[in-house]
């Protein structure tokens, strides 16, 4: 005797309607399980760096910017007293800070366009496929690595009476030596040569980064048109190039205005001030003369002044993708 099997009716179904997806059935319960405290996750992560943040850079920055408008020198003890902008009015007739300010936009105009210009060159160079080529980029990149106070007192050595450099030109037939940090129109391109120097192998690096993001196809393509040698780099490179220009450009100005360690090591700020920059002025007025209120109100002028170079280079980088897209 065969036994029946039941029949199970189908479900009704209409064939317009469309399956749920399997994001939807998973997206709910995900919404569901994540409420204000999910979402307040990212910031209890970042509570601790903030909070180091704030007691090192955010609260000083609030302290020095009231401390100057205030009078806050040599008894620190006592109370800062408000004075409104009397340290400014000091710094507009100090030519000390008139001095210095110069001295800063010198070394920002004289550094700043060979760190932008050399260190692509230097990119390109070691960007060959060449033996040997890694230990040219060592090389290079050397400088980077060696710390300032080194390599200020080892080019301190250099640039004495008695140096290497000195020497050198005697045996060229130049018999008296050059005041390379002794001369007041000699002592501020003798410290440039500094900062140029240890920088250099810095933004190289920079640099080949970018060209090595470039690809090879358009230098193929480059050729078939008859753009070869250093004609392809004017064609290729340069534009492709601005991203990586712009961001040097701003670095290095950044670093120019804000210089001191190399003055500080080298020259101190002499001869008759001819090398001091607004940084070792500020650092000459808080820590040697204790005048806190009017050295904050002279860091007060250098970030208004970093803050409008930054402004400028960004509107220039702005303005060259506006270009670029058009």
């Amino acid at each position: 005797m065969a036994l029946a099997v039941p029949t199970v009716p189908p479900i009704p179904m209409s064939l317009n309607s469309p399956l749920p997806s399997p994001q939807v059935l998973t997206s709910q319960p995900q919404t569901q399980r994540r409420g204000w405290p999910g979402q307040l996750t990212p910031y209890l992560f970042l509570l601790p760096a903030l909070g180091v943040l704030t007691l090192t850079v955010f609260w000083p920055a609030l302290q020095a910017f009231y401390f100057s408008f205030t009078e806050y020198e040599y008894d620190l003890t006592r109370a800062p007293t408000w004075v409104g902008l009397a340290n400014f009015e000091r710094l507009w007739v100090d030519p000390v800070f008139w001095q210095t300010l110069g001295n800063t936009l010198l070394y920002l105009v004289g550094v700043v366009p060979i760190l932008v210009i050399a260190p692509l060159g230097l990119a390109i160079l070691v960007n060959q496929k060449l033996r040997g080529v890694r230990w040219f980029r060592t090389a290079y990149y050397t400088p980077v690595v060696i710390s300032m106070v080194v390599a200020g007192i080892a080019w301190k050595w250099l640039y004495a009476n008695n140096g290497l450099l000195n020497q050198g030109l005697q045996l060229l037939g130049i018999s008296e030596g050059i005041p390379w940090l002794t001369s007041p129109n000699l002592s501020i391109f003798s410290v440039m040569a500094v900062t140029v120097w240890k920088g250099l192998g810095y933004y190289m690096v920079i640099y080949l980064a970018g060209l090595q993001a470039i690809p090879a196809d358009l230098y193929e393509a480059a050729a078939m048109d008859g753009s070869d040698h250093w004609q392809k780099h004017w064609d290729i490179t340069l534009p492709l190039m601005r991203p990586y220009l712009l961001l040097v450009a701003v670095i290095s100005s950044i670093s120019a205005t804000k210089v001191f360690e190399e003055v500080f090591i080298m020259t101190q700020g002499g001869p008759l001030n001819s090398s001091k920059t607004i940084v070792y002025y500020l650092y000459e007025r808080a820590f040697q003369g204790l005048e806190m209120s009017y050295a904050c109100a002279i860091g007060l002028v250098l970030f208004l002044i970093i803050f409008s170079l930054s402004i400028l280079n960004l509107k220039l980088s702005q303005r060259g993708k506006d270009t670029q897209i058009g």
